[in-house]
């Protein structure tokens, strides 16, 4: 049954935060399923978290739950998302919360799923299980917009990323490095919180760059690189070629190159053949359909600026952080300038917020 917000109390909205920290320090490792985070507290103590693990199982309330270190009868537990209800490749959580004779649950929002979708409220209403909706609903909300928007849409969600210096500046042969250390390690979480990072072989070439996660402890988070390279283009000798294993890297081409497809191949890499359209560019909504088919559901675009470009006039972006730098680099031999901020500021102007760290200014567009 449904309780109105009113009806919550301070500490019922004290424990779901701690419950939705939970859900989002796991965003973005949880594979196909959503990452939610669960409390269990009993006379107004905690006595058990759970967070989904990583890759999606076990789930939240089964972490929960084995985790107590009392017995969970007469329990409240608060729950991130409405739990799951049927049989996949582990028993419903339903079935286990009636079990272990919790009292009540409280979840902000019914899960888009529709075999969960709504019904497991009247499954624990009908073992005389209290349910409580609604509890920080929009906080809930905003924690799962990839997850609906992979659901609904079966699209993932795209994050765009740029650098750049004062004078619009993204890349310089004289002074590569643009931003400093703080917006360094921020990009690197964006990288953890994805399963997959699109450039292009032109990049490629030009950087050299290594496209992984190098936050300490979380490397083997890394996220699957994804590389648009209509003419296989993509330099042999490169780092992300070099390191080619187990499939970890997504080489989107339309080249009749054999000595260059059998290399790549034999390496690991996996090739998707792709047409182009009329103008010979690849078709980016076809190639995000196919990514979400095989598994990448948050994508991080780090490209120049022509396929930054490309992204923002289709609107595709559902978030973009631009990293500006207090200096100015030199204009001399090579280099390139961001020529979309317009079109920033006029598709993505209604969702933005802004940021300091240390002497870099990041604005987050959303659309």
């Amino acid at each position: 049954m449904s309780t109105k917000k009113d009806n919550f109390t301070p500490k019922d909205k004290k424990f779901m935060k701690l419950a939705l920290d939970l859900a989002r320090a796991r965003k973005g490792l949880t594979g196909d399923n959503p990452s939610v985070g669960c409390v269990i507290v009993k006379k107004g103590e905690i006595i058990s978290i759970g967070q989904t693990g990583y890759g999606g199982r076990p789930h939240a309330e089964h972490n929960a739950i084995s985790n107590c270190f009392e017995d969970p009868k007469d329990s409240k537990m608060y729950i991130t998302l409405e739990p799951c209800n049927h049989y996949g490749k582990t028993p419903p959580c339903t079935k286990n919360i009636i079990k272990n004779q919790i009292r009540e649950v409280y979840y902000p929002i019914e899960d888009i799923d529709l075999k969960v979708k709504g019904k497991s409220s009247l499954i624990l209403e009908n073992s005389n299980i209290k349910v409580k909706k609604g509890l920080l609903r929009k906080e809930a909300l905003n924690l799962y917009n990839s997850y609906y928007i992979n659901r609904k849409k079966k699209l993932p969600y795209v994050i765009g990323k740029i650098a750049l210096s004062k004078n619009k500046i993204i890349y310089s042969d004289i002074s590569k490095k643009i931003t400093n250390k703080k917006s360094d390690k921020l990009t690197h979480f964006l990288r953890l919180k994805c399963d997959g990072i699109m450039i292009t072989s032109k990049t490629l070439n030009k950087d050299n760059p290594k496209l992984n996660c190098r936050l300490e402890g979380y490397t083997q988070h890394s996220p699957k690189r994804i590389i648009l390279d209509k003419n296989l283009k993509i330099d042999l000798k490169s780092y992300v070629v070099k390191s080619i294993k187990n499939r970890n890297t997504i080489i989107f081409y339309n080249s009749n190159n054999r000595i260059k497809k059998n290399f790549l191949i034999k390496k690991g890499a996996l090739l998707i053949n792709q047409p182009t359209q009329r103008h010979k560019n690849f078709d980016l909504k076809k190639i995000l359909r196919k990514l979400y088919m095989i598994g990448i559901k948050n994508l991080l675009v780090e490209g120049g600026d022509r396929l930054t470009k490309s992204f923002l006039q289709k609107r595709i972006f559902n978030e973009f952080y631009m990293f500006k730098s207090s200096k100015n680099l030199l204009k001399e031999n090579e280099y390139v300038n961001f020529t979309s901020s317009d079109i920033l500021n006029t598709k993505y102007d209604k969702y933005k917020t802004n940021f300091k760290l240390g002497t870099d200014k990041v604005t987050i567009y959303k659309n």
